[in-house]
């Protein structure tokens, strides 16, 4: 049945459409931080998710812990030429590393055919560069999901938790207002990005970054522990100022039901 009030779906990537977890980069996080003697965690590398990947690296120089460890090893505080350092190592190492993780999160090809049989377009922004999606973006599209138009780190003037990205996306996709368009996110700055834009904003608490665990890892939790965790996500996402939390892609299309019935009665975002 088409949809006549919502035009739109724009999807995260990492976390939300492929990579269940966002498991990616965080290790590659770690590797490039090591090549220049520094340890960090992957929880560490968690923290500052979803915002590009440059900016990315100077949020974890600056965090306190990672900040001394640094000066201990080189003598100095960290730099803007450190942080252009360790961003120049880390490129190319998850360049080499992105399509292995560019499986689809269970219901992401069949949310995109639904998608797309109720008349609505299909746009996606990362904090990925173009050169990592040049990787991911054909091995997703070997499994089902295709989008109409995507912005990547760099494709804008600044990217989230600014609404540029979304921007760039909804010209591309000659849509508008953005009231009538769900941004779709595993992220609280993913979020933030979405509101700014005035979209309706959906958080996916279990297969994205804040709960953090592959699809296997997930399923072998007990379900205390997953309830837990699920809550902890879903409750740093609602707190972000989602309009819906669900535990992932799989869970869309009720929500897409419930946006359009309340674009109907006049309500926005």
């Amino acid at each position: 049945m088409a949809l006549s009030h919502l035009k739109a779906v724009v999807f995260d990537w990492a976390g939300t459409v492929v990579d269940h977890g966002s498991l990616g980069p965080m290790g590659v996080f770690v590797e490039a931080f090591a090549e220049f003697g520094v340890t960090i965690t992957i929880e560490e590398a968690r923290g500052p998710m979803g915002i590009a990947k440059r900016p990315h690296v100077a949020a974890l120089l600056a965090m306190p812990r990672i900040a001394a460890e640094w000066k201990r090893v080189h003598g100095r505080t960290p730099t803007e030429a450190d942080v252009d350092a360790v961003y120049d190592v880390f490129v190319p190492k998850n360049i080499a590393v992105a399509a292995k993780y560019a499986g689809l999160i269970p219901g992401a090809a069949e949310a995109a055919r639904e998608v797309r049989a109720r008349g609505l377009k299909i746009g996606t922004t990362t904090g990925y560069t173009r050169e990592i999606m040049n990787e991911i973006v054909p091995v997703a599209a070997a499994q089902g999901f295709v989008a109409d138009a995507m912005a990547c780190t760099g494709d804008a003037p600044d990217g989230r938790p600014t609404p540029f990205l979304i921007y760039r996306v909804l010209l591309d996709l000659a849509v508008w207002p953005a009231s009538a368009v769900i941004k779709v996110d595993d992220t609280e700055v993913g979020i933030a990005e979405g509101l700014h834009a005035g979209c309706w904003t959906v958080g996916v608490a279990v297969s994205g970054n804040v709960f953090g665990l592959s699809l296997a890892d997930t399923k072998a939790l007990s379900p205390e522990v997953f309830a837990a965790k699920r809550a902890t996500a879903a409750g740093r996402l609602a707190a972000a100022g989602a309009h819906y939390v669900v535990d992932s892609i799989a869970e869309l299309l009720p929500v897409m039901a419930d946006v359009e019935g309340r674009l109907a009665r006049g309500e926005r975002p």
